[in-house]
């Protein structure tokens, strides 16, 4: 592939795309939302409130969107960690692992997945993918349609666009990290109501050494 070295001779449109990714994206949540299992959501919330700990994992931009729950579960209380950093100690049993993968395929989130049923640790998955092997091997699936890195993009941008096929305009796997990022900030919206957490308990725990 060819490195895009200079832009000088792009012209900047009307920023069209913009707005309409941004329209198209507001859309997918709205069509997520109403198909959001809330069984799933109700175990996933009981398990993160029994678990004696949290570790979150995830790979790329799916990775970022775990350390962002991760972050908001500390200034709750919990006592989480991040799968992959120096000091996260070993999983056990008790525990309860969540890994974040809109495939349910990521090699080695998946690999990861196997070593916690192992353990004999709760596992579960925020995907687009129920039939995965994340999918197949949790304890908790919680699926969030949406387009992934690894579906198909027939057409490109510039086809899709003439022929008014707007549904899988933003990139990648752009649409699950995004729906996902929301689901799990609404998951930690439900916790605060559920332990009364205040906002000044939440910030007590911020960092102060940034």
């Amino acid at each position: 592939m060819e490195k895009v070295t200079h832009v000088e001779k792009v012209q900047v449109n009307d920023c069209e795309e913009v707005l309409l990714s941004m329209r198209m994206i507001a859309e997918t949540l709205n069509e997520v939302i109403d198909v959001l299992d809330r069984k799933a959501i109700k175990a996933m919330i009981q398990k993160i409130l029994e678990g004696e700990r949290i570790f979150l994992m995830g790979a790329g931009r799916s990775g970022l969107v775990a350390k962002a729950f991760a972050m908001r579960l500390m200034h709750l209380g919990f006592s989480v960690y991040v799968v992959g950093e120096t000091i996260t100690p070993a999983v056990k049993p008790e525990d309860v692992v969540i890994a974040i993968s809109g495939s349910g395929e990521t090699r080695s989130i998946a690999d990861l997945g196997k070593i916690v049923k192992d353990i004999g640790s709760t596992l579960i998955t925020v995907t687009s993918k129920k039939e995965s092997t994340l999918g197949r091997i949790s304890d908790i699936v919680m699926i969030l349609p949406s387009k992934t890195k690894n579906d198909l993009d027939a057409g490109g941008y510039l086809e899709r666009n003439l022929r008014g096929d707007y549904k899988n305009m933003p990139p990648l796997g752009t649409s699950f990290e995004i729906t996902s990022l929301i689901f799990l900030d609404s998951i930690i919206a439900q916790l605060i109501t559920l332990t009364g957490a205040s906002e000044a308990e939440l910030k007590s725990r911020h960092t102060n050494i940034e």
